[in-house]
């Protein structure tokens, strides 16, 4: 949905690209010397996947990188361009269709590697392959005990022809806290493995490790490749180091309702299921009309800020599936009206980080669960 919204629309997500195209401008700066990988997984972080990929690529990104084939798949069907990386796989997963859309797939284990090999095979083309290594996460990877075994495996299928190794690549615990010895500890296991790698005759082309912390903050992790995730939206990954601002970047998420009504009522008053909030006295009450079918996290009961009125509202009891309501006092309002509940903070409005706050949680999660009932709202930010 490019441009504005009708006056129908309730509610709306405002997904600013010049924003984004800044952003990936602002993280290029950082990492000079590597190439960028634009990870738009999950739908762009509720961002919109396709828009946002393609806004990416304009602004200088090489790469793009998901989490399951099927938006591999997906990107490719849209006509997206550029270098795809996938790694979340299953076995029996989609390993033929990625071949031969040129995606380039990740194995961390010696099945995969026999899936892939198949299915190169069988489309009768070589498969572009990643190699990952758990450097201790302890999520997908090998483990540095198998690794030696899995290096050699592909070095094999790489002289029958059927892959070719471009990459070689790991993932962060902790690169969002600074200075925990994790950090050095996973990069000496990621230096190992590309060692290892190089000693069993492979080339990769890139190696990366550099998540949206790792390029912000670890300029020793950038390799040849970083793979910015949160960052490209706006959202400080380290907010206890800084906010947006202070690394050069501009949230591209507004989160937008129209009130959906506006009434009076008298003190000792219930509100929303529990009456878990009784008004104090006489007041104004707003009804937001979105919820946790929405998005709005149902932890953001009593807590979730939201900008009504021109003033800081908190939800007044708990969270709806399809609606919350906010206690303005004294203050007017009629239905239509607008409520922000995020957004860069231009206005005074909240920020990601401020519901996150509100509710327990990281700014990643805010975003990224603002669901398809809110419909995206595009504008385009270039001067």
């Amino acid at each position: 949905m490019m441009g504005g919204p009708g006056a129908r629309v309730r509610a709306w997500a405002e997904i600013d690209l010049g924003a984004l195209r800044a952003n990936v401008a602002a993280l290029r700066a950082k990492a000079p010397g590597a190439a960028f990988m634009a990870v738009v997984k999950a739908d762009a972080y509720g961002h919109g996947m396709v828009p946002c990929a393609r806004a990416a690529l304009e602004a200088g990104a090489q790469w793009l990188g998901v989490a399951t084939p099927d938006e591999a798949l997906a990107l490719r069907a849209a006509g997206v361009g550029g270098r795809v990386l996938c790694w979340l796989w299953t076995p029996g997963g989609p390993w033929r269709e990625c071949v031969e859309a040129d995606v380039e797939v990740t194995v961390s284990a010696s099945w995969a590697l026999t899936e892939v090999t198949a299915a190169a095979r069988a489309a009768g083309r070589t498969a572009r392959v990643q190699l990952k290594i758990d450097a201790g996460l302890g999520r997908n990877g090998a483990q540095p005990a198998e690794w030696p075994a899995l290096t050699r495996a592909a070095r094999a299928a790489e002289r029958d022809g059927l892959i070719k190794v471009t990459g070689v690549w790991a993932h962060f615990s902790c690169a969002d806290e600074p200075g925990h010895p994790a950090i050095d500890r996973e990069l000496e296991v990621f230096r190992r493995a590309v060692a290892q790698a190089e000693d069993a005759g492979l080339t990769p082309e890139v190696r990366h490790i550099a998540n949206s912390p790792g390029t912000l903050t670890l300029p020793e992790s950038h390799f040849d490749l970083v793979r910015p995730g949160v960052a490209m939206y706006g959202i400080s990954p380290v907010p206890q180091v800084g906010g947006p601002a202070d690394f050069g970047l501009r949230p591209v998420m507004t989160l937008r309702a129209r009130l959906a009504s506006v009434k009076r009522v008298p003190g000792g008053h219930g509100v929303s299921y529990g009456h878990h909030y009784v008004t104090p006295g006489d007041t104004t009450l707003a009804l937001v009309p979105v919820g946790y079918a929405d998005g709005v996290p149902r932890h953001a009961s009593s807590a979730g800020p939201v900008l009504v009125a021109g003033k800081w509202r908190t939800v007044a009891g708990r969270v709806a599936m399809d609606q919350f309501v906010v206690d303005l006092g004294g203050d007017a309002a009629v239905a239509g009206d607008e409520a922000v509940l995020f957004g860069p903070g231009d206005a005074g409005e909240p920020t990601a980080e401020d519901w996150a706050r509100a509710c327990g949680t990281i700014a990643y999660e805010i975003v990224t669960r603002i669901g398809p009932r809110v419909p995206r709202v595009y504008v385009d930010g270039r001067p």
